[in-house]
């Protein structure tokens, strides 16, 4: 019988086997600790397979590894002793590798909870090195390296175990937990009155007030701090609020206090102010839950990761000075030195990413208004390192498509978000249309390549002149539209490249997406068995938009708004809720009776859908206004959508069968298009028009009965409503009622499913979320201002 493997490719596995997978793992550490923080800053779906299979792969390298070597160990023992003294060495370093970068301790929020599994791979690991070093005995060169490796190897698992632990929820709920507080002995205070009463001594119990806490800030601290702050102060604050607020993840609840300390602070902000500091308190979330950095910032992880980097520099010049490389081969030298090379390198990467992280800068910071106050100078440090900090600040570039408005364009490597949110458009996917897109800037690389070009053109017009080639002159100029015409070609190429790597889409090198829209336009049931609907249509009709600053300020102002309502912690919950009254609260009351129905009387998931479907249809159909309430109100309302219909899991709370809705809803505005002989996106206004031309003097439930669940007509009933309003007033009040469903949502959200996103390139609604809590929104605000402590008053 014929072997089916080769002898030459089982020579080949039997002496690179061990020396391929251990540098396979070392190549996968270098890819996690590089890519993973990447991200947080995107969502798109190739480099979150990368970092997804990377970290799976990771483990079961190292793992594979170990079983190699302890099984070649036993054969090299007696033939081969020098192979079976670095064999021994290797083990450690597997060891490292299973600890992890300092970037990822966990892929998901779920992983956090698997500490005691990875405790018990920190003990089963520690064995099998232990019994690979023992079969090395009792000649082994390589002693005292090794042991120094082990006990590195042993601390950057330990590391990862504790990150894991303290990052599981249980954990950190149990940390943000205060000592329990039975209040004043109810008891006692009973039995005093009453023995008062009966001494006929007047008495009453009065309550008096809680007692002042002492902020963790003194009053002339940064949160006094009077004017614009400064790079360094934003991050000093937005640590401060972490300390407070990443209870919100495990369902701690606040006092007065803190909801009336954030509220004064954030009142006298600006919002651009306020955005800068919950992106980076969103940051804060991000390290916490899913790197070692809890581990790291404390003095003994600082000595555990100084004997670390120590043991692993104290092997390597043992192992370079002290050893005699006499016996060993020649190639596994070299792979030792790659092994310790870049354990030393990984270290160092990770230290420069520490040193300029926003713990470290919060660590460093003395503000000047801190300097006056307390005599100190400003640390210098914090002054050397300010210029990163200050380069990592959102930066807003104007819109060319539309002039005066910013959008947000920071560089993809400084960003702690993705800085996009996504949209779905329910009209435009009946249509089979491509996503449309607002805002439009162009990347930094498309930019580089505009300049190269334009410095290019410069320099063969200047050389034309010079040199004075009349005929090559006369032909560059023949030439010219053409190459014009294919340097733009590949821009945009290149643009869509960037844009989609940074984004959530595939790459649309030449056509590709084209290629798969036409395979999803012919081949909707066998996508549908497979179960790839959603992914496919998330690809082809789902938009990216960038945050525009005008859209920021809007939702901050009508949040602050909302707040001002507020009076204790039952308006609070009250205010929270789709049914509440406050947009109506100024010259629109006049339309609240008759658009009451379509608020206060359908669930979350219907009423979405039904202002969905008549934002669109008064947007498609509203002539030529550029109102900024209109562009909000559009955008609002496909991000929405999108998060109902692609983002069902972060929004199960309120979801109820928007899905079905959706679907049903779907299938009879196609059957209406179909009729009306309208079958392109390029006619959505037609068909737009359509709609609203349809008679709707009884309510489809009436007619069709409550079997389908569309909700197309009851929609247009809507739209018809609201185009009795002045053009000013109908956008004003669709705006609103637009940040009343992203808060609504964004408040009803399990808070985990918002810590969940910030591992994926992060979600708009979290930080409306988080603002909200700022501004003192929401149910988990549970302690008033008048519940304070009891005691007995003696009258006359």
């Amino acid at each position: 019988m014929v072997n089916p493997i080769p002898e030459s490719v089982k020579r080949v596995w039997d002496n690179w086997n061990i020396r391929g997978i251990i540098l396979f793992s070392l190549f996968l550490q270098t890819i996690l600790i590089l890519f993973a923080p990447f991200r947080k800053f995107t969502a798109n779906r190739l480099m979150i397979m990368l970092i997804w299979s990377a970290y799976l792969l990771a483990d079961w390298a190292a793992n594979f590894a170990v079983g190699l070597i302890a099984d070649s160990q036993r054969d090299n023992q007696a033939s081969m002793p020098e192979k079976s003294d670095l064999l021994a060495f290797w083990a450690p370093f597997l060891l490292l590798h299973l600890g992890g970068p300092d970037t990822i301790t966990a892929f998901a929020l779920e992983d956090n909870e698997l500490w005691i599994r990875h405790f018990f791979g920190l003990v089963f690991q520690a064995i099998a090195a232990v019994y690979i070093f023992l079969l090395s005995l009792p000649r082994n060169k390589l002693f005292i390296p090794t042991i120094l490796t082990f006990a590195a190897g042993l601390i950057k698992y330990f590391e990862r175990t504790c990150a894991l632990y303290l990052a599981s929820l249980d954990r950190f709920r149990d940390s943000m937990l205060q000592e329990p507080d039975p209040g004043l002995n109810y008891v006692k205070i009973m039995e005093e009155y009453a023995s008062r009463i009966e001494a006929k001594i007047p008495t009453k119990i009065f309550m008096l007030p809680e007692p002042t806490r002492k902020p963790i800030f003194n009053d002339t601290d940064i949160l006094t701090k009077d004017g614009k702050l400064d790079d360094l102060d934003v991050v000093h604050c937005a640590c401060y609020f972490f300390k407070i607020f990443k209870g919100l993840l495990v369902d701690i609840i606040f006092s007065f206090r803190e909801r009336d300390e954030s509220r004064r602070f954030f009142y006298g902000r600006m919002p651009e102010e306020a955005y800068r500091i919950i992106e980076v308190e969103l940051n804060l979330f991000y390290e916490t839950f899913y790197t070692k950095v809890e581990v790291i910032r404390s003095a003994t992880g600082y000595i555990m990761r100084f004997l670390s980097f120590g043991s692993v520099v104290v092997a390597l010049s043992f192992f370079h000075l002290n050893v005699e490389k006499h016996g060993f081969d020649n190639v596994d030298v070299r792979v030792t030195y790659i092994l310790i090379f870049g354990a030393i390198c990984l270290d160092t990467i990770a230290l420069f990413m520490l040193v300029f992280s926003d713990r470290t800068f919060a660590a460093l910071k003395k503000t000047d208004h801190e300097s006056k106050s307390s005599g100190r100078k400003k640390s210098g440090m914090a002054t050397a390192l300010g210029w990163f900090f200050a380069l990592k600040q959102p930066t807003w570039r104007p819109c060319p498509h539309k002039p005066g408005c910013n959008v947000l364009a920071t560089h993809f490597l400084l960003r702690r978000w993705s800085g996009s949110f996504s949209g779905q458009n329910l009209i435009r996917y009946c249509l089979k249309g491509r996503p449309t897109r607002v805002h439009k800037v162009k990347s930094y690389l498309h930019l580089v390549i505009e300049k190269f070009i334009h410095y290019a053109d410069t320099f063969i017009s200047t050389a034309g002149k010079i040199v004075g080639f009349l005929h090559i002159r006369k032909v560059i100029t023949f030439l010219g539209p053409i190459r014009r015409k294919v340097i733009k070609f590949f821009v945009s190429k290149f643009n869509q490249v960037i844009h989609c790597l940074l984004n959530r889409k595939v790459i649309p090198v030449f056509g590709i997406v084209k290629i798969i829209y036409c395979l999803r336009l012919k081949s909707n049931r066998f996508i549908n068995s497979l179960g790839i609907i959603d992914f496919v249509n998330e690809i082809l009709y789902v938009s990216h938009e960038p945050l525009s600053e005008d859209l920021w300020r809007f939702i901050f102002d009508e949040l602050k708004k909302k707040s001002v309502y507020e009076i204790d912690t039952v308006t609070a919950g009250r205010i929270s809720l789709p049914r509440s009254d406050w947009i109506f609260e100024d010259d629109l009351k006049s339309v609240r009776d008759q658009l009451r129905p379509y608020i206060a009387e359908n669930a979350f998931d219907k009423s979405l859908l039904l202002w969905h479907i008549a934002t669109e249809l008064l947007y498609q159909t509203d002539g030529d206004s550029n109102s900024d309430e209109k562009e909000f109100s559009r955008l609002l309302s496909d991000y929405m959508l999108y998060l109902l219909i692609m983002q069902s899991g972060m929004m199960s709370a309120v979801a109820g069968i928007g899905k079905i809705r959706f679907r049903d809803t779907c299938a009879e505005a196609k059957r209406f298009f179909e009729s009306k002989n309208v079958a392109s996106d390029k006619e959505i206004k037609k068909a737009c028009r359509e709609i609203l031309w349809v008679n709707t003097f009884a309510k489809p439930a009436a007619v069709k009965g409550d079997r389908s669940k569309s909700l197309l007509f009851e929609a247009t009933m809507l739209a018809k409503q609201l185009n009795k309003l002045d053009q000013q007033s109908k956008w004003k009040l669709i705006s609103k009622m637009w940040v009343e469903l992203s808060s609504y949502a964004a408040s009803h959200c399990d808070a985990r499913s918002h810590a969940q996103h910030l591992s994926k390139g992060g979600e708009l609604i979290t930080f409306i979320w988080l603002l909200m809590s700022h501004f003192g929104l929401g149910e988990q605000f549970q302690i008033n201002n008048d519940q304070g402590r009891a005691t007995l008053i003696v009258g006359k």
